[in-house]
């Protein structure tokens, strides 16, 4: 190797060997994985968007969640930034536009757990439809109501899929076999009919879904899609089913419609009046809407758990540590 070489190659390290700031708790893979690529990472939990704001200007990469929010303003006191990673799906929090301005690569891990989302929408359905959730509790009350409890079968009912992405598709997969007529729509997406899914347009499962189940980003154009025009659009009365994001349901037109029978039950892991942090949760100050819901027999709520899985921890590491590696050779 001679001196040129020598040093170009040098040059070449210093300029892939990044400072990543891992601002929020993953898998250990993640970082065992930049580290063997030649990687600094630095670990700092932090708990919102201004400690990070104040933290990032001398880090080429961050790893973040769904706490933080990432503007214009931020993205401007991380000159070295290179990259922004997020574990998870949803990238509605991040300024993705801007990044792009910027040069910037952003990464995220649905395929992670997308999995988990599809056996939690399935087990939220499976509770709806046999009451499990009512059951338990009247059996540790010591009362054993046997008929006010008949289940209701998934056999012979259409399934409408609303957003065929990563967690669409999971779902889908995950009801073969309990011989459903399984339909779905994407505005994005044509010709992906296959062996779990039959493409329909949004007026077909208007008219034929039994079971809606909800699977789009959050976006300008999804922001409170499921409202009373929408539920109203259905041809039969139906369960629902969201597992997405709580701003793209309006809690309010639920309920009307939970109280007139349209919507004959609801399984929500995901709440129009969560915190960015999904933990500071205070029912007492929420509104009527939300009350009811927490009340109601037919409703079953999660605390955003529904791609929570352990595998999934693990899954969501891998495949941010492909994405970056492969973007950094």
């Amino acid at each position: 190797m001679n001196l040129l070489s020598g040093f170009c190659y040098f040059c070449m390290y210093l300029f892939n060997n990044m400072k990543i700031l891992f601002a929020a708790k993953t898998h250990e893979y993640l970082i065992n994985e930049l580290q063997k690529a030649g990687h600094t990472c630095v670990t700092k939990l932090l708990s919102n968007s201004g400690e990070l704001e104040a933290e990032i200007s001398g880090y080429e990469g961050i790893i973040i969640n769904s706490r933080f929010v990432i503007d214009k303003t931020i993205i401007d006191k991380a000159p070295l930034l290179r990259f922004i990673a997020r574990v998870g799906a949803g990238m509605e929090s991040i300024d993705v536009d801007y990044l792009g301005l910027k040069g910037i690569l952003w990464f995220n891990s649905p395929e992670g757990n997308r999995q988990a989302v599809g056996e939690h929408t399935l087990g939220l359905l499976l509770n709806l439809l046999n009451k499990l959730h009512i059951a338990d509790r009247q059996v540790r009350e010591g009362k054993w109501l046997r008929e006010e409890n008949r289940g209701t079968e998934l056999s012979g009912k259409t399934i409408g899929i609303i957003g065929y992405g990563n967690m669409g598709s999971a779902f889908a997969r995950c009801l073969y076999g309990f011989d459903l007529n399984v339909i779905a729509y994407d505005k994005y997406k044509t010709n992906y009919s296959d062996e779990f899914v039959c493409e329909k347009s949004l007026k077909e499962v208007f008219s034929q879904a039994d079971i809606v189940s909800i699977h789009v980003p959050l976006t300008d154009e999804t922001r409170y899609m499921v409202n009373n025009s929408f539920i109203k659009s259905f041809q039969k009365n139906f369960y629902l089913l969201n597992t997405a994001r709580g701003s793209m349901l309006k809690t309010a037109d639920l309920v009307e419609n939970l109280k007139t029978g349209k919507v004959l039950g609801a399984g929500l892991d995901v709440l129009e009046y969560e915190s960015p942090s999904f933990e500071k949760l205070s029912f007492a100050d929420y509104p009527a809407p939300m009350q009811y819901l927490v009340k109601a027999p037919n409703v079953i709520l999660t605390p955003h758990i529904a791609g929570w899985s352990v595998e999934a921890n693990y899954k969501h590491a891998k495949v941010l540590a492909e994405k970056i590696l492969n973007a950094f050779r």
